[in-house]
């Protein structure tokens, strides 16, 4: 029997979920991997208040310095986020002869590298399958299943409070602000979802996806990004009416030998298996050479959800625990030199804009005229009823056109009169 001993270090809602569900799938384990997982020590700061039924008093600890200099401890699986002490327990962890398990997003993308080459320096493993997309195992799809394949991009909708906020305001018709309060109702947001709504979530798992598939490390801060907050219902139906679908979509694709890199609000066509994705799941839609195009959809969030990744990642390890750490397709410590990141000021798409307008003759010329100094040439235009006394929606559908020129011309044209609120512009992605 192969046994592993296990200290856990954050008993939150995944962490109690991984409790649960070793308990519940031990004698499962046990038959199928001839492997016993054993959860030996739980650390969390406030573990005595939390209590966890099935563990004596000295197995709980509010210092994980007892768990990670425990010489009976196997791997160490931190749970508890963010980068301090998370990168600290980290290293620690690997430099006393640990393996690591971690579902920490913004570790694993702030502090990749570095803990990789830790990791072969002490030649020990980590899994992080749980960091991106909870249960759906695409930190294993990449690295394994299609370590063959070369990755011209990755189109992911990788944020499920995100996309349940843009999936409610399709369904209901409703406001924002309404369909933030329910995904909070539903315990799919925080109280405090900035991390959501402003796409930096969706940018850490974005950097982990990009090292994994086209071999290039990215520093968050590199990342562009755009949170969802200035979409309105008004945007929804224009885009129903169009056959799109908004989504906010983290992209990493080659173009001319550069990598373009961001995390926006997209408009994607509706027969795309990506418009189908609603709710808190979440999907990664690949394009590989020569597997072709390969969609990875589930739950993205939850508490089973992720701590299902994290115990298979306890599984993965305990069944090739003996791996050397440098040939580990997962331990990346090294990237690919001759990828350069564009600059999103050069990046083209075509762009959805919608204007709010004083209804009076002339407008469409003084706003189609600033776009066209610009070089913005307009593909389609629809606008709302005619009201006297009210700013009306204009919507343009642009043909291709760099980011730096939209920029300058609705800087220019959002400081005319007879623009009367913010003008929004969502880029497309012709999938």
């Amino acid at each position: 029997m192969n046994k592993i001993n296990i200290g856990l270090i954050g008993y939150g809602n995944v962490g109690s979920g991984l409790v649960k569900l070793l308990k519940e799938r031990r004698n499962f384990i046990k038959e199928k991997f001839n492997t016993e997982l054993s959860i030996k020590i739980v650390c969390d700061r406030s573990i005595q208040k939390k209590k966890p039924a099935g563990f004596s008093s000295a197995q709980l600890t509010t210092d994980y310095r007892n768990v990670v200099y425990n010489k009976d401890i196997h791997v160490v699986v931190e749970l508890i986020g963010g980068l301090k002490p998370a990168e600290t327990i980290a290293l620690e962890s690997l430099r006393n002869g640990k393996h690591l398990v971690t579902a920490n997003k913004e570790l694993v993308a702030e502090k990749g590298k570095e803990l990789f080459r830790e990791a072969i320096k002490q030649n020990r493993n980590i899994y992080f399958e749980a960091s991106v997309g909870a249960g759906i195992p695409i930190i294993n799809a990449v690295t394994d299943g299609l370590a063959g394949n070369k990755f011209n991009g990755l189109y992911g909708i990788i944020n499920g409070t995100c996309n349940f906020i843009l999936s409610e305001m399709t369904k209901t018709n409703c406001s924002f602000a309404h369909a933030l309060q329910e995904a909070q109702k539903k315990g799919y947001a925080e109280n405090n979802p900035t991390l959501d709504i402003n796409g930096m979530d969706s940018v850490h798992k974005l950097a982990i996806l990009t090292f994994l598939t086209i071999g290039k490390f990215v520093k968050p801060s590199e990342i562009f990004v755009e949170g969802i907050t200035h979409i309105d219902h008004i945007d929804i139906e224009f885009a129903d009416s169009l056959n799109l679908r908004i989504k906010l979509l983290a992209i990493a694709k080659e173009v001319d030998n550069e990598l373009e890199i961001r995390v926006h609000p997209t408009l994607i066509p509706k027969k795309h298996p990506l418009a189908s994705v609603n709710g808190i799941f979440n999907a990664l839609f690949l394009n590989t050479d020569p597997a072709g195009d390969i969609l990875l959809y589930g739950q993205g969030a939850g508490q089973m959800a992720a701590a299902s990744g994290v115990a298979n990642d306890l599984i993965n390890l305990a069944t090739r625990h003996s791996d050397n750490a440098a040939t580990r397709i997962g331990n990346l410590s090294r990237e690919f030199a001759n990828v350069r990141l564009r600059k999103m000021d050069q990046i083209e798409t075509k762009f959805y804009i919608r204007f709010m307008a004083v209804d009076r003759p002339g407008v469409l010329a003084k706003i189609s005229g600033i776009l066209g100094q610009h070089g913005i040439s307009i593909s389609s235009l629809n606008q709302k009823l005619r009201h006297r006394s009210s700013a009306v929606p204009i919507v343009m559908l642009t043909h291709l056109a760099k980011e730096k020129m939209i920029r300058l011309a609705l800087e220019k044209i959002n400081k005319l009169q007879i623009i009367k609120s913010k003008t929004i512009a969502i880029r497309m992605e012709n999938l």
